[in-house]
């Protein structure tokens, strides 16, 4: 059996974190500078082909005369949450609040600044007693705060899971090529808009966005988002991922079949570790399934628009086999100090009809009134 540390919420793990809370901590950036290199890899790593975020060319026509990031580019900077504290006790990122006042161009440096802000107690639903964690993180270049996060994390007893077995009555979906000829069809039908604007008098109230798909999920595309992002949790090796899993040993796991030391993280990969806390299998990251909402919304929108705010769930797992069909609709349209905006209701249906991610986004967009600027 795959050994792992069972730990527990206790009051002294409690008092300490709640001790931290605001404190302004700088935390490690994967990606100190948004070279064309990272913003590409970072685009790969989503599946978002658009060529605003790696075409030099055509980046140079738009409104910004130079490549810019993915409005999301900023997970691949740094992790969301300090997440010291409750040793051995597992870690559900569950819940994002973003707001963007600007976008990351081509070779900016970003200064970022994480603050733990509450703990918050939870029935047991996935199993035993349950923490919600919530912090900010604020996103700076030249000084000037370009994104702020608000990210909350679920903080839940291993062993407590592992007894609920919230999830283990569900069957890992098997493809067929009926299934993947589904899949197919979607993404062929996938609509950027690209620089054509969308101005804000062309949307109509219950308008609905042209989905996203993204799946069936497998290990090539989290190697793809470790690769993205250069999360530091995967991507040190040998010496640099010891040293970091001797400091942090509540946070490791010992290979049965070869005694090598592993990190809990590889629950993204690995079905022994899944059945150690409950679960039917290897699953996304949060994080990762956020991130294909700009894809969809940057799809709609156009060069021209600007996603304003991100406010979003995960509410079920997303595991290994899994489809996932992004889908948006207009539900208000409104001016607010001269600016002209929409929101849309993401619905995010995996290939069982289940809603996995709702949320809802705001987005501003060229007027006619005002012309092209």
């Amino acid at each position: 059996m795959t050994e792992i540390t069972y730990g527990s919420i206790s009051e002294e793990g409690l008092t300490k974190m709640k001790a931290s809370f605001g404190r302004v901590y700088r935390p490690y950036r994967a990606h100190e500078v948004a070279t064309k290199d990272a913003i590409r890899h970072f685009a790969d790593a989503v599946g978002d082909p658009n060529p605003l975020w790696r075409d030099p060319s055509y980046a140079r026509e738009s409104k910004y005369g130079c490549i810019v990031s993915p409005p999301f580019f900023s997970y691949a900077v740094a992790a969301l949450q300090r997440m010291e504290g409750l040793p051995g006790v597992h870690a559900f990122h569950c819940a994002t609040e973003w707001e963007w006042f600007d976008v990351i161009r081509e070779n900016d440096e970003i200064i970022v600044e994480d603050v733990p802000t509450d703990l918050v107690e939870k029935t047991g639903k996935i199993g035993g007693r349950q923490y919600l964690q919530v912090g900010k993180t604020y996103y700076y270049v030249r000084g000037k705060l370009v994104a702020v996060c608000k990210g909350k994390s679920m903080r839940v007893e291993r062993k407590k899971a592992r007894e609920k077995g919230k999830d283990k009555h569900i069957k890992l979906q098997i493809n067929t090529e009926k299934d993947l000829e589904k899949i197919y069809q979607a993404i062929e039908k996938e609509e950027r808009r690209g620089n054509t604007p969308r101005y804000w008098e062309e949307v109509n109230i219950n308008d609905e966005l042209v989905p996203v798909v993204k799946g069936p999920l497998g290990m090539e595309d989290m190697i793809a988002w470790y690769v993205g992002t250069a999360a530091p949790h995967f991507a040190k090796a040998h010496e640099l991922r010891l040293e970091y899993l001797r400091k942090h040993p509540a946070w490791t796991y010992h290979d049965p079949e070869t005694g090598a030391v592993g990190q809990m993280s590889a629950v993204h990969e690995r079905t022994d570790l899944t059945d150690s806390i409950g679960l039917a299998g290897p699953y996304d990251l949060a994080v990762q399934r956020f991130s294909w909402i700009g894809h969809l919304i940057c799809n709609w929108m156009g060069d021209d628009g600007f996603l304003k705010k991100v406010k979003a769930e995960c509410r079920m797992f997303n595991y290994f086999g899994d489809t996932q069909y992004l889908k948006g609709r207009i539900v208000n349209k409104y001016t607010d100090k001269g600016q002209y905006f929409v929101d849309i209701e993401i619905r995010t249906e995996n290939q069982r009809g289940e809603n996995t991610m709702p949320g809802m986004a705001t987005v501003m967009l060229p007027s006619l009134s005002r012309g092209r600027e």
